[in-house]
């Protein structure tokens, strides 16, 4: 007994057709608000954060998309599409907060003011000028 694999037209209840659109469209709009903050915003730090949200959400939506599809196409649970999102959950967040503390790190490296601490205290200037000496102080 062979066992053949459904083709993809018309296997799909419509309900499910429905539902698949509605998760790929809110995916599309999460993916539209995160690049639309991406533009909008202009300070770095805050920038990263809509971006983050809008593309883990959106990613989440099109994994269950993909797994309604193809478990009813294949008439079992097929849970593959969500190790992308596992994968995809683990390295976006690491990733943001990577490129949080290079900026924080080249910002403190620049002397910019308004920076948080770091956990060793606050950050002295280097100054590029030579020391000055005293000449006028007495032996």
């Amino acid at each position: 007994m062979s066992t053949q694999i459904p083709m993809f037209g018309g296997a799909l209840p419509v309900w499910a057709d429905v539902l698949i659109g509605v998760l790929l469209i809110i995916s599309g709009l999460l993916s539209f608000t995160g690049a639309l903050g991406l533009v909008r915003i202009r300070e770095f730090f805050t920038r990263l954060h809509p971006l983050a949200l809008g593309s883990t959400l959106a990613l989440w939506c099109v994994a269950a998309a993909l797994v309604l599809c193809f478990s009813f196409t294949y008439q079992t649970l097929v849970l593959r599409a969500w190790l992308v999102v596992v994968f995809m959950a683990i390295t976006v967040p690491v990733t943001v907060v990577l490129l949080a503390r290079a900026a924080l790190f080249r910002r403190r490296a620049a002397g910019e003011d308004g920076l948080p601490p770091t956990f060793a205290g606050p950050v002295r200037r280097v100054s590029s000028a030579p020391p000055v000496e005293d000449e006028g102080q007495g032996d």
